[in-house]
């Protein structure tokens, strides 16, 4: 079987293909005869297509195609992408530490890393990059700013910058250095007692960086913890069992993966002494908490070790492996489903079993199953992990979105801070009204537009009213109702002033603080911090959630 994978997986990145042998097996058979038909077509495509075709850019298409119709983490990495996977897995690539990304034709700095050389060198989040070493980005448009920014280690790279309020080019030469991409952007202390730690990601130090925060705090006093991993995808397996072990004793069971090749199946369990089995935990959650996020969550709930806040998690309960094939490429398949301590899987979408128009859908209810955390809370597979304290969801405004989608917010902070040399800390800054207003008088000849949910629904009554015959009579009254609920900017501006305010209060704070600045300035209105920090301060609701009394 390992003989056919591996010829298989050859064959399909057309390197050698030709007529092979199998034993006399229907699948074996169907699976050679496929192959066979797909070498052949090739070969007659490339000798008679009537313009020249690129044999490299064709394969890899039809082999992303083909994987699209199994599981969206089942994916090939071409040899020119080997370098992008290894940053994926290791968080680490030799650059300047600076996101590059295109906005209306230009090359703009939209993200920063703390301590990186661009940092260092004095480069700023809105900073138009025009020419790297030479080549001119404003003519050079098939020009890669990101390749071009990376190299070997302590050699320098030479920027022509063009800032906001700057009146003439910046030179910087900026030294290239092994940048790494924390997994623990933030942490620190919310109140004298309790600590917060923000993880984002679960590459190979996810778990160190995991621990020296949670060390770190302890010695500053902190008595209970907040662990962040909303918004956090996945990643390794083995950093969320090394991260699960620093709150679970020696040996207890984490997470087992089960598979078709069962010679791969596995338990995993705790490999280490923990670091702290006892210390009051919350664990926010969202959405977009997935995979390894999942895994250390569910078993932090599975085990009654400490309470999650916030909302559904995505439900990814799939396990991958990476596959070396020829010539320096990789195939990423997903091998297995994992569960955690209480038996279930938390997997949301089935996609084993897809619609007739190719789509897949959720795991319905009816197929659900429960089971039992440690001491006997009810909780169900087939769904992602339910938070034991469920918040909303908070929504943004349609002008919120509006300005934010036409990058108002990001382009008036450039602006703010050119406007202002200095600006209060993270903690402390805010816009004052005189602020705001200016925001205000600087939108007027901008473009952006919205539909606001409220009249999205007024057409679809519309719409149905007519269908149905009724408008004719109504006609007047539709007319009135939507004169009164069409949106008015200058009435939003000022109805959603708080929203809009506190939206770019965090996009300026972002630019001169980074990171660091960001997440302190968001802990003043972040309702799930808020709703730890008060289960803290009720510690008998604390324990009575846990033991299932709640």
């Amino acid at each position: 079987m390992k003989h056919l994978r591996k010829l298989t997986l050859a064959a399909v990145c057309m390197i050698g293909v030709g007529f092979f042998a199998f034993r006399p097996d229907e699948r074996f058979f169907e699976i050679a005869r496929n192959l066979d038909i797909y070498a052949t077509l090739f070969k007659e495509l490339n000798r008679y297509y009537v313009d020249e075709i690129n044999p490299n850019r064709l394969t890899k298409m039809s082999i992303e195609s083909m994987l699209k119709n199994l599981d969206p983490y089942t994916n090939f990495y071409a040899e020119d992408e080997i370098e992008d996977y290894r940053t994926m897995t290791t968080g680490q690539y030799t650059g300047i530490g600076a996101i590059i990304t295109t906005n209306k034709g230009k090359n703009i700095i939209y993200s920063i890393l703390e301590g990186s050389p661009a940092e260092k060198a004095g480069l700023h989040i809105g900073d138009e990059i025009v020419k790297i070493d030479g080549v001119d980005l404003t003519t050079r448009k098939d020009a890669n700013p990101d390749k071009l920014m990376k190299g070997q280690a302590n050699s320098t790279v030479k920027l022509a910058v063009r800032r906001v309020g700057s009146p003439s080019l910046l030179e910087m030469n900026v030294t290239r250095e092994f940048v790494k991409t924390g997994n623990v952007p933030y942490y620190g202390m919310l109140t004298d007692e309790v600590g917060y730690i923000d993880l984002k990601d679960f590459n190979q130090t996810a778990a160190r960086e995991v621990k020296t925060a949670l060390v770190e705090l302890k010695g500053k006093g902190m008595k209970k913890l907040v662990l962040d991993v909303r918004e956090n995808p996945g990643g390794l397996l083995d950093q969320a069992v090394l991260i699960c072990n620093l709150f679970i004793p020696k040996d207890a069971e984490v997470v087992s993966n089960r598979g078709k090749v069962t010679e791969w199946n596995k338990t995993y369990t705790a490999p280490m002494a923990p670091v702290d089995t006892e210390i009051p935990l919350v664990v926010l959650v969202n959405g977009r908490s997935a995979s390894a996020s999942e895994i250390v969550s569910g078993v932090i709930q599975d085990y009654d070790r400490g309470v999650l806040i916030g909302q559904r998690t995505y439900g990814k309960g799939l396990v991958q492996t990476t596959r070396d094939l020829s010539y320096n490429t990789k195939l990423k398949v997903t091998v297995a489903k994992y569960y955690i301590p209480s038996g279930r899987c938390i997997q949301a979408i089935d996609y084993s079993h897809r619609n007739d128009d190719g789509s897949v859908g959720k795991i319905p209810d009816s197929l659900k199953v429960a089971f039992k955390t440690r001491n006997g809370r009810t909780v169900y597979d087939g769904g992602g992990v339910e938070p034991d304290v469920p918040t909303e969801l908070v929504s943004r405004t349609s002008i919120v979105n509006s300005l934010n989608s036409k990058g108002l917010f990001f382009d008036y902070a450039l602006k703010y801070r050119a406007d202002h040399p200095t600006v209060k800390p993270a903690k402390e800054f805010e816009l004052s009204d005189t602020d705001y207003q200016g925001f205000v008088n600087w939108l007027k000849d901008k473009e952006y537009d919205y539909t606001t949910q409220v009249e999205k629904d007024l057409s679809e009554l519309e719409a149905s009213a007519k269908k149905e015959k009724y408008f004719d009579a109504v006609q007047e009254q539709f007319k009135a109702l939507k004169t009164k609920l069409t949106h008015s900017k200058d009435t939003d501006l000022a109805m959603f002033k708080k929203d809009i305010k506190q939206v770019l209060e965090r996009e300026i704070v972002s630019h001169v603080y980074l990171q660091k600045g960001e997440r302190e300035f968001v802990f003043r209105t972040d309702p799930e911090v808020k709703a730890a920090l008060d289960l803290f301060k009720d510690m008998p609701r604390y324990d009575k959630i846990l033991k299932g009394t709640k």
